[in-house]
């Protein structure tokens, strides 16, 4: 039973990070690379603390927030898209505008030294086990199934390998592009929301703490895989277990040593493990159909 419990924890600690890896992963395949995934986050976390507080529902925060998350992804998109902007700097202007907007917003609202706020969480079902969860399950699996089985995860696939291919089939690779940018948003907002109503129940400025660019490095270790990903995506949530566990046993350990932990260990195993990957061949470069 209390192997069932630990696992349980893991997986509730893990949940944030590995929904963005899971979008993230997607749209990869697709041959778009989301370096905004941490701004994407921070605004859902915000955005959901705000929704459940003022509502008192953390179902509304998680609406409110996975829709911050897919407005961000639609605007990151005309760019990258439309426009053909470089992937890496439009999704860096991303991460500083949601870092800027949330942090103003959060101190317009809170004031410049805010206490810690509560917020309702979503409901446990069983030890650290909630919806959520159980959602991240059957996002993971439904993913792996229609990337590998279906037409249509063919058709994402061949997106990010040869696009002019998708076009000549019939097909439109930036459609393709555009919808897996925007199910990476909502994923990644999910994720984020998730953060605040069913982690920490609170918010803090920055409180995304690096996981749009762990969830980023986590895709690379998983091969591209939504299960490998999931798998990666438990390392960091285990370290990060740790973490709280050492801190509530109060060892004489530095906290910022603690609080690096899930960011060492994903740095450790892109390290180990990323070496020679072979990505999709045209990962982050713009695409323009010929007419």
């Amino acid at each position: 039973m209390e192997v069932v419990l630990v696992a349980i924890t893991v997986l509730h600690f893990a949940t944030p990070v590995a929904f963005a890896a899971i979008g993230e992963a997607v749209g990869q395949r697709s041959g778009v690379i989301n370096i905004g995934l941490e701004g994407m986050m921070l605004v859902a976390a915000y955005f959901a603390m705000l929704a459940s507080l003022g509502s008192g529902s953390p179902w509304i925060g998680l609406v409110a927030g996975v829709g911050a998350a897919v407005v961000l992804g639609v605007v990151q998109s005309f760019f990258t898209l439309k426009l053909a902007a470089d992937q890496i700097v439009v999704g860096t202007a991303v991460n500083l505008f949601a870092l800027g907007l949330t942090d103003t917003l959060f101190r317009a609202k809170f004031g410049r030294t805010p206490s810690l706020i509560s917020v309702p969480t979503l409901p446990k079902l069983y030890g650290d086990l909630d919806v959520a969860v159980l959602a991240l399950l059957a996002v993971t699996a439904f993913f792996a199934w229609m990337l590998a089985r279906t037409k249509r995860g063919l058709v994402v696939r061949a997106a990010g390998e040869y696009p002019e291919t998708v076009d000549a089939a019939g097909f439109s690779a930036l459609k393709t592009r555009f919808w897996s940018l925007v199910a990476g948003a909502v994923l990644a907002g999910f994720g984020g929301a998730y953060l605040a109503v069913g982690v920490t129940g609170s918010f803090a400025s920055g409180m995304s703490g690096g996981r749009g660019f762990v969830a980023i490095a986590l895709v690379t270790f998983g091969r591209w895989r939504p299960a490998w990903v999931l798998a990666a995506a438990l390392l960091v949530g285990y370290s990060e277990s740790i973490q709280y566990t050492l801190q509530v046993r109060n060892l004489s350990v530095p906290g910022e040593l603690l609080q690096s932990l899930p960011y060492l260990v994903a740095l450790a195993v892109l390290v180990l493990v990323g070496k020679g990957t072979a990505m999709p061949a045209m990962l982050a470069v713009p695409y323009r159909r010929e007419k």
